[in-house]
């Protein structure tokens, strides 16, 4: 017997849910008796079918118009929750996701548990697993209390796999009172421009370090190899913090979590902050002249060398290739 209702925070870009939330509502499809879902936004008949098709049987849909999308979703749900009582409310360990969570602990007044990477049922208990320790032990904590219990899981940490549903119903919900949060206002969204795929759901990524020298060469190297492999490029916080690419491209604890079939890793030594975000790629093949750097530990390939001497020979030969 699963947990009786399980709820996800839904979010989406344009008319097709994220992959996150497709991920959490495969894992409540799992463990759930019944799964749905909350989301904020004018389009939720659109979303429907995907929703549905990962698990949802229900959308309760809050139009919230110009206000932050978690400021009105966390009024709604602390409505919600008082009237339908769901067991377990998941998040996505995103902005919108953590905004929202975040509003509606202090309205329900109950604890959360952030950054997970699994959620177990052992009989009438939910545990959620977390790493610490940079990601070399995993701890798992057991919701006590009330209910509704409030999680907030890491992308990629489950598969997104359809379960063959029908659309979710999408039912119109109250977006509650927000208060004195709900006088800022979005009046403009600015989307950062990107070639090729999304970092997070790339099935090739190409990340740069510190080995690669300075900001100059993250185009030629890190960005040349990815266009040419139909990947995305990432990075090292070292080089994020150096100020040579946003903060949008960076792989680890404190970044995105990839999971693609082929990580290449160049100059990059391996701090366990950056594993944390990588090291469950299919295949990890790391680009260092250090021989001694962490990054062989888990990398399946490993070339000992010049970054600036051997992505060059790649490159040339994969132009080679047509």
């Amino acid at each position: 017997m699963g947990i009786p209702k399980i709820w996800v925070y839904a979010e989406a870009e344009g008319d097709k849910p994220v992959t996150s939330t497709l991920e959490l509502l495969t894992k409540a499809r799992e463990i759930g008796d019944a799964v749905e879902c909350v989301y904020v936004g004018a389009n939720a008949d659109a979303l429907a079918g995907a929703l549905g098709e990962h698990g949802a049987t229900k959308v309760h849909a809050v139009d919230g118009g110009d206000v932050l999308s978690g400021v009105v979703g966390a009024s709604a749900l602390a409505a919600l929750v008082a009237a339908e009582q769901p067991d377990l409310v998941l998040f996505a360990q995103s902005y919108d996701g953590r905004d929202a969570l975040s509003r509606l602990s202090v309205k329900l007044d109950r604890p959360v548990l952030t950054n997970g990477t699994d959620l177990k049922v052992d009989g009438d208990s939910v545990l959620v697993s977390t790493a610490i320790f940079g990601g070399n032990t995993l701890v798992d904590t057991v919701f006590e209390g009330e209910k509704p219990f409030l999680a907030a899981i890491r992308p990629k940490s489950f598969a997104a796999e359809p379960g063959g549903g029908a659309a979710a119903e999408v039912v119109a919900a109250d977006p509650g009172d927000a208060g004195r949060a709900a006088e800022a206002k979005v009046l403009e969204r600015h989307v950062e421009e990107r070639e090729g795929p999304k970092l997070e759901e790339a099935t090739v990524v190409v990340s740069g370090g510190r080995g690669i020298g300075s900001a100059e060469a993250y185009g030629p190297l890190v960005e040349e190899l990815a266009k040419l492999l139909n990947g995305a490029s990432g990075a090292s916080r070292a080089i994020v913090d150096a100020g040579w690419v946003p903060y949008s491209k960076q792989v680890g604890q404190t970044g995105k979590t990839v999971k693609p079939k082929l990580y290449v890793a160049l100059g990059i030594s391996g701090a366990t902050q950056h594993l944390v975000g990588m090291k469950g790629s299919d295949t990890i093949l790391a680009i260092n002249k250090d021989g001694e750097a962490p990054i062989f530990s888990v990398a399946d390939l490993g070339i000992v060398g010049d970054v600036h001497k051997v992505v060059p020979k790649l490159i040339e030969a994969l132009k080679a290739r047509g």
